[in-house]
């Protein structure tokens, strides 16, 4: 479980592609000398697990679905990715609870400038979109994000970036165009499952 809220920026420095998985060797400044092996780590919001590490280093094996379905399978040696270490008990929640496992990835529409803050537009996938309200929180990549604006007829949502997460997270190098993974509130999904009917075949 997390919360959303990035500790640092890690530097991919390897992946080995096995089949259509992969291992990946990521430097986690700070904390990398902290975990255990098993220790969940969340990798742009991905929950991933330590196979072994060194001071500086953790490599992590990566399935063939994770690599599918989130933009881990689009990155390459030298990019950058969010960080976030699981939630401990009796942590202040800072964000909103994110269990790391990815929904879908979208694109970038608009990400500017707007004064001291940023906008960020963000494709919303249609078949996701009865999980996001407005003022709802999302994961973006792992950062928690209100979703300021949703617009249905564009398919997209908008979110507005302060300069401090702009500054601490993978936002300040993320472009138009660029692919993020997003994870919707698990609330909303174990609602609708509580509330549509199941049919048994």
């Amino acid at each position: 479980m997390f919360t959303g809220i990035v500790e640092s920026i890690g530097t991919i420095e390897s992946i080995t592609r096995t089949g259509k998985g992969a291992q990946m060797e990521i430097t986690l400044p700070g904390f990398a000398s902290e975990l255990e092996t098993g220790e969940s780590v969340a990798v742009n919001g991905c929950c991933l697990s330590v196979v072994n590490r060194t001071d500086s280093t953790a490599c992590f094996d990566i399935l063939a679905q994770t690599m599918a379905i989130t933009n881990l399978g689009h990155l390459h040696e030298g990019d950058l990715v969010n960080l976030e270490r699981s939630l401990c008990q009796g942590s202040r929640v800072s964000g909103h609870f994110v269990q790391g496992h990815i929904d879908t990835i979208a694109e970038i529409v608009t990400i500017e400038a707007a004064g001291n803050d940023h906008r960020l537009e963000i494709n919303l996938p249609i078949e996701f979109s009865r999980y996001l309200a407005p003022k709802g929180s999302i994961a973006v990549d792992g950062i928690s994000l209100t979703a300021a604006e949703i617009n249905d007829e564009k398919q997209t949502f908008t979110s507005w970036i302060t300069p401090h997460t702009h500054s601490v997270t993978t936002l300040s190098t993320r472009k138009n165009g660029q692919c993020v993974n997003l994870e919707f509130d698990m609330l909303a999904k174990h609602l609708e499952r509580l509330t549509s009917p199941q049919i048994a075949e």
